[in-house]
């Protein structure tokens, strides 16, 4: 029997690839996720926390990363906000919220 995938992980492999593909490597600080369900879809509510090291690469990913196409298979991307960055001494903390929806 197959494992049913976890979209928090993909949706994770996901932003790291993009990053990685900007120029800019992030890091994994913190995860959840809760389920989540409308009338007529299901699937998952995800806060992330990166961090990276600050520079101009890292700021325009985080200015694009709103509209890109994250592949998380079986699985639709349907909402995705930066919803807090900060910065100290060359480190930049990125709180991430997105929505991922079975289809």
């Amino acid at each position: 029997m197959a494992r049913e995938a976890d979209p928090m992980m993909m949706l994770m492999r996901a932003i790291d690839a993009d990053a990685r593909r900007a120029g800019c490597a992030v890091t994994l600080a913190r995860a959840a996720s809760t389920r989540w369900s409308s009338a007529t879809f299901t699937g998952a509510r995800h806060e992330l926390t990166v961090e990276a090291t600050d520079s101009p690469a890292l700021d325009a990913w985080l200015d694009a990363l709103p509209a890109a196409e994250l592949p998380v298979r079986a699985q639709l991307v349907a909402d995705l906000t930066v919803r807090q960055v900060s910065r100290e001494a060359g480190l930049v903390t990125v709180a991430i919220e997105a929505l991922t929806v079975g289809i």
